[in-house]
């Protein structure tokens, strides 16, 4: 074979993050067909999309959630020979599991919080919590993303009232840092610059997420060098520790004490113009269409490797 392939758009899916990923995939999808020939499929059931051919395409996902990020979907377009952009199945599935994260980052002595999980079927009690961790508390679901099923605790009350609405399965608790949020691209396995995250709120929740001028951001976060050379070699350890190939997103808590704490891994971020990894290109001096570009170069190498394209 010596044609080369184009990109498959994947978006939508079926998880609570299906709009997020809506604007994820037109955006990618409008930058990449300057580039390439682009095929677009919005994926609405837990199955890959008829027409995504492995001979053909070079898989490019914007999925968010369930059957986006956890590895589901990688795990499916591995078993039938597509190539795909981004992290594979194995550590989509391990990253998308805040918990299981945690304990490989911890083995390798990075920055996590402590915390104390627990399932729906078994609540624990909340003076327990409290006397563990504190009363500013952050409950957060184990296994979403986009911040879905988030909330910010200020009181043993209000943790009694949180954990008797859970929605979800699997749950983390954390204390509450207070301090500065920020956010740095990996990609290639090499730092982007942070980006700081300022929520008029104060809390960075799904409403200062997505609604427009509820949340500041600022590119390249003002840090001291120290810390911030920091930030970016726990950022690319993480990456690595994890198994992450292509790009992905390291979230980060920066405490009164100038500690930083890893909060997650994403391996699939938001890739709008203004979502923060395309954020933290931009001020390392990649532009979005450049970005997209070197996200999709590595797969569509394993393309040409796989099927000898000269």
């Amino acid at each position: 074979m010596s044609e080369a392939p184009m990109i498959a758009v994947l978006k939508g899916g079926i998880s609570p993050e299906r709009e997020v990923s809506l604007s994820s995939g037109d955006a990618a999808a409008a930058a990449l067909s300057k580039l390439f020939e682009v095929d677009v499929f919005d994926l609405q059931e837990r199955a890959l999309p008829i027409g995504l051919d492995r001979e053909r395409h070079v898989a490019f996902s914007t999925l968010h959630g369930v059957f986006g990020e956890d590895g589901e979907v990688q795990s499916l377009m591995e078993d039938a020979g597509v190539i795909f952009a981004g992290c594979d199945a194995a550590s989509s599935e391990l990253t998308f599991d805040k918990a299981r994260t945690k304990d490989v980052l911890a083995e390798e002595g990075l920055p996590v919080l402590e915390d104390f999980r627990f399932h729906k079927r078994s609540i624990p009690a909340a003076a327990h919590v409290v006397d563990r961790l504190g009363s500013f508390l952050v409950l957060k679901p184990n296994r979403q993303g986009s911040s879905i099923g988030l909330k910010f605790i200020n009181s043993e009350t209000e943790l009694v009232s949180a954990l008797k609405c859970l929605q979800f399965d699997e749950w983390l608790i954390e204390p509450l840092i207070v301090g500065r949020e920020v956010s740095v691209g990996v990609v290639g396995g090499q730092s982007g610059e942070i980006v700081e995250i300022q929520p008029k709120s104060g809390k960075f929740d799904y409403d200062s997420k997505y609604t427009k001028g509820l949340t500041e951001y600022i590119a390249p976060a003002p840090l001291n060098t120290q810390l911030s050379n920091r930030i970016k070699t726990i950022s690319e350890k993480a990456y690595a520790t994890c198994g992450c190939r292509d790009f992905a997103r390291v979230d980060l808590m920066i405490d009164s004490s100038d500690c930083p704490w890893i909060l997650e891994i994403n391996t699939l971020p938001g890739l709008t113009e203004t979502s923060l990894l395309p954020m933290s290109a931009k001020a390392a001096g990649l532009d979005y269409e450049n970005l997209l570009r070197k996200l999709v170069e590595p797969a569509f190498n394993r393309f040409s490797n796989k099927y000898s394209i000269c």
